[in-house]
């Protein structure tokens, strides 16, 4: 029986927790209800999912609370889905068909409800499936569209630390570190909902701009077609960081998904049981659980020898455990299949985890501490502590505020850290926003006009511009000042603390971008010689020549792959018997850190 419980404005109830499931090569969660209408939730592609994740997660939850049984899933090749064998787009339209067969199969559905958004509802309307309704968010009426779109995005989000565009790859496009492949490029540009020859449903819901065309299509085959306008869709998948629940049309889409929908059969038929949850493959194992306060995680374990190293992964920003670009989930296959396990997982406020209870998100939050090392306490029940903790950019933050606190940890590796501390009362959403406006950004961007231009059409306000300037003065005076013993909290400088860990045999990777902000408050606390840095953090500092904030291309992940085994192995000879039996005789002395390190002496440019 699934457990009801209703929002906090007391309206429409919100189903209990889901189950994990596997649809061939996809990985969804599913909602049991004890309706006789399932309803498919079909989201969008790469980075507009990946932007809309928490959003589409809530959509499903209301509408699961109104009892009917629902699904939504990841498709082969994206968030923790398996890779398709086969082209991405034939793939994404066999996981549609596979969801909605389960939802008769599973829970028993006589009518089916499929939700797409944007290129979801145009792949949905392909399916070729008998359904009942179905709701367009916003979708593209060609592949053709959807990829204009794309590389319009594109120019504007993959960008490199000086934020010129990131190269592109020929016959390729990448969209938020997500990459469209030729395949899929071409198999897009065949895709034209106009020249359907009938109507994917008998209800349809369009929602969004310039949809009338195709309505009028639908209508021409006998479908009842309604139509409206999606206020808010710009900050449902446009946005990372700071996206926003379109709350109104969302309503809409749930009152139409739910409408009419049949009353349970009395005695109402039990579904059938749900078969486990095992994703794997040839080389990796992975285990969804819950844990903690409402956390949510995946345990990435080798299919064959387990090597005994285990990697602790914190989200980055607003990601979900899959990582930006999906390159999380990517590492973790690429560890396991060397024989190192991984445990990914979301903190609350972040993907399929729980609400924080403020209801802020965990941004270089000092409390989100608390998720990881409930995610430390979780892997070491389950003889899986791990030896090295991995966070880029707010990751990396909590990763090092976690390994400084916890003593579970050997090693931590910092990617593009931006900050070793955050004075209390910032205002994080505008430090967030301005890391990428400070003076750096606009005076490349005054040298090439286009500053001067939008001061003179009045877009831009020369007032932001010197606050922002202004902040960022500031924030390198705090880094600075934060080095002098007595002006730090506590005198509990960076420095202090590094120390602290290199006296208990613990090491700090710290790896960045060429260019990259990050690099000034690595300097600003530690020093400005990469070498000494090095003799301090107990292992060299790798500075990543031609590689954009988020390591989005694949050679880029190669590196960073070479640069985690490597800290796994090293963690472990660390952690060995005649190590620490070592480590124990010198308790009372102060070591020189460069002396237990072989490469420690110098920075790596790679």
């Amino acid at each position: 029986m699934v457990k009801m419980l209703t929002d906090d404005a007391g309206k429409m109830p919100i189903a209990a927790e889901p189950v994990p499931v596997v649809l061939g090569d996809a990985f969804g969660w599913y909602s049991p209800g004890a309706r006789r209408r399932g309803v498919l939730l079909c989201g969008t592609f790469g980075f507009e999912q990946w932007c809309a994740y928490r959003s589409w997660r809530a959509l499903a939850a209301t509408i699961a609370g109104a009892g009917c049984p629902t699904l939504r899933f990841d498709y082969p090749g994206q968030g923790d889905s398996r890779d398709p064998a086969g082209p991405e787009i034939p793939a994404a339209l066999d996981a549609i068909r596979a969801g909605i067969a389960f939802l008769r199969e599973q829970a028993g559905a006589d009518e089916i409800v499929v939700v797409g958004l944007r290129l979801g509802a145009t792949l949905a309307a392909l399916a070729g499936e008998r359904i009942d309704r179905l709701a367009m968010l916003a979708p593209f009426t060609t592949g053709k569209a959807y990829r204009r779109e794309m590389a319009m995005q594109s120019r504007l989000i993959d960008v490199m630390p000086d934020r010129t565009p990131m190269p592109q790859e020929p016959d390729s496009l990448m969209v938020g570190s997500f990459t469209l492949g030729p395949q899929t490029l071409a198999d897009l540009a065949r895709i034209d909902l106009m020249a359907s020859e009938s109507a994917p449903a008998t209800h349809i819901l369009m929602l969004g701009p310039k949809v009338e065309a195709l309505a009028e299509r639908y209508r021409a085959f006998g479908s009842t077609v309604e139509t409206g306008p999606f206020p808010g869709l710009n900050q449902l998948v446009s946005e990372p960081l700071f996206s926003r629940t379109p709350d109104q049309t969302f309503a809409a889409v749930r009152d139409f998904a739910v409408a009419q929908a049949p009353a349970p059969v009395a005695p109402s038929p039990s579904p059938l049981p749900v078969s486990p949850c095992r994703l794997a493959d040839a080389t990796w194992q992975e285990e969804v659980s819950r844990f903690g306060p409402g956390l949510v995680g995946i345990l990435c374990r080798p299919r064959g020898p387990w090597s005994g190293g285990t990697v602790l992964m914190v989200n980055s920003g607003r990601n979900p455990r899959a990582g930006h670009g999906r390159q999380t989930a990517q590492l973790s296959r690429r560890l396991a299949a060397s024989g190192i396990a991984s445990f990914r997982f979301d903190l609350r406020g972040i993907g399929d985890s729980a609400e924080r209870p403020d209801g802020s998100l965990p941004l270089y939050a000092l409390d989100a501490v608390a998720d990881v090392q409930a995610a430390l306490n979780h892997l070491e029940a389950r003889q899986h502590t791990p030896c090295v903790v991995l966070g880029a950019c707010s990751g990396a933050f909590l990763a090092f505020q976690t390994i400084c606190q916890d003593e579970r940890l050997s090693a931590a590796i910092l990617v593009n850290l931006h900050c070793f501390d955050v004075e209390p009362g910032t205002d994080i959403e505008t430090m967030i926003r301005d890391s990428f406006r400070g003076e750096v950004g606009y005076a490349e961007r005054a040298r090439q006009g286009e500053l001067w231009r939008r001061i003179l059409n009045g877009e831009l306000r020369f007032g932001k511009i010197l606050r922002a300037v202004g902040r960022d003065a500031r924030a390198r005076l705090t880094a600075w000042t934060a080095r002098i013993p007595g002006l730090a909290p506590g005198g509990q400088t960076v420095a202090r603390r590094v120390a602290r860990l290199r006296r208990r045999g613990a090491r700090i990777h710290a790896v960045y971008s060429e260019g990259d902000r990050g690099v000034a408050a690595l300097a600003a606390n530690l020093g400005t010689s990469h070498e000494a840095i090095a003799r301090k953090l107990g292992a060299p500092v790798t500075i990543l020549d031609g590689v954009d904030h988020n390591l989005s291309k694949a050679a880029d992940q190669e590196r960073l792959f070479a640069i985690v085994r490597e800290a796994v192995e090293d963690a472990r000879r660390t952690r060995s018997p005649e190590h620490e039996a070592g480590q124990a005789s010198r308790a009372r002395e102060v070591p020189d850190p460069s002396d237990s390190h072989p490469a420690s002496v110098a920075a790596v440019r790679a």
